[in-house]
């Protein structure tokens, strides 16, 4: 990295911060410039604190990840946020999603997946843990698994998925294919019902397990 990445750590455990903080200090290339136990703590800092990157937890009091999220990129498109969950997260992590995160992390990181993780969504990549991908690839049903194989998408659809995969929103699909961003919930609609699953972190399990898509 040619510059320090300027973080912000966002999560109402002090302790957990505290240990994120030294890890975070492990990496050279990383500047932690400020923290935060709230969303709405967070907001206020971002709007004073030059920010590169965030690290941000989801269930919080006073104002959660999800609608702390959606301001915070309203307001500064650019920053990059990366989500700390649990396991047991599915629908907030879908919020997450479709606020605009651009990774995932299960809570009991290491320094090397954060390490990768911070490198890629900082140079405008995505990153979803590989911990928490497994989880939910477990949890797909051998209904599903038995008719992949019968699936019938078109290439259309098959483009859509690939992208989902790489971690881009309705919107970045939409503007890559030069369509509306209705014609993409449309497809993404067709894919739920096709194979299954009732949501886009379900979609996106199934289609790596079942190789659908190339990661």
């Amino acid at each position: 990295m040619d510059k320090l990445i300027k973080i912000i750590i966002v999560d109402d455990h002090e302790i957990f911060r505290n240990g994120l903080k030294m890890v975070l200090n492990k990496l050279k290339y990383v500047s932690v410039v400020g923290e935060a136990s709230n969303g709405q703590e967070f907001l206020d800092l971002i709007r004073t604190c030059p920010t590169d990157l965030v690290l941000l937890d989801i269930e919080m009091p006073i104002m959660n990840g999800i609608d702390a999220t959606k301001i915070a990129l309203k307001e500064q498109p650019g920053l990059r946020i990366i989500a700390l969950t649990m396991f047991n997260d599915e629908d907030y992590i879908q919020s997450m999603m479709d606020a605009g995160a651009k990774g995932f992390l299960i809570k009991n990181i290491n320094k090397d997946t954060l390490d990768k993780a911070i490198q890629m969504v900082a140079m405008g990549g995505n990153y979803y843990s590989e911990e928490l991908f497994d989880f939910f690839t477990r949890k797909v049903s051998k209904d599903e698994d038995s008719h992949a194989n019968d699936l019938h998408l078109t290439t259309r659809e098959k483009e859509i998925l690939q992208l989902l995969v790489e971690g881009l929103s309705n919107k970045e699909i939409a503007d890559r294919l030069f369509v509306s961003e209705r014609t993409i919930v449309g497809h993404k609609t067709n894919l739920l019902s096709k194979t299954g699953c009732k949501n886009t972190v379900n979609l996106l399990a199934y289609s790596i397990k079942n190789k659908l898509v190339e990661i």
